[in-house]
C-alpha cells in the first residue's frame, strides 16, 4: 500500500496510550524533530472506537493519515511511523 504525502500536520493523528513504550518512542521522536501531532489516547472510548472502525485493530501506536482523496490511511508500527514522518517532514 502506498501512503499519501502530506505537508499539513492537521491531516495526521497519532492513536496511542501514554503507558505504551512504542507510543513513547514515536512521541519522543516527534518532540525531538519538532513535529506536533494530534495525540488521541485510546483510553478515551471515542478514540478507541475510531481506531477499531478505521484501522481494524486495537494496536498502538497507529498514525491516521488523511489523504488528498479524503480517504484515511492507517500506519502501524513505531519505526514505520517514524520513517514516514522523517520522509514527510525532514528539513
Amino acid at each position: 500500500m502506498s501512503l499519501p504525502a502530506v505537508s499539513d500536520l492537521a491531516r495526521l493523528a497519532l492513536y496511542m496510550r501514554p503507558s505504551c513504550p512504542y507510543c513513547v518512542r514515536v512521541t519522543d521522536f516527534c518532540q525531538t524533530a519538532d513535529i506536533k501531532l494530534e495525540n488521541r489516547n485510546i483510553s478515551e472510548g471515542a478514540h478507541l472506537e475510531a481506531l477499531m472502525v478505521g484501522g481494524g485493530k486495537r494496536q498502538v501506536p497507529c498514525l491516521r493519515i488523511q489523504g488528498d482523496d479524503g480517504q484515511s490511511y492507517w500506519l502501524y508500527e513505531s519505526m514505520d511511523i517514524i520513517a514516514y514522518l522523517k520522509q514527510q517532514f525532514s528539513n
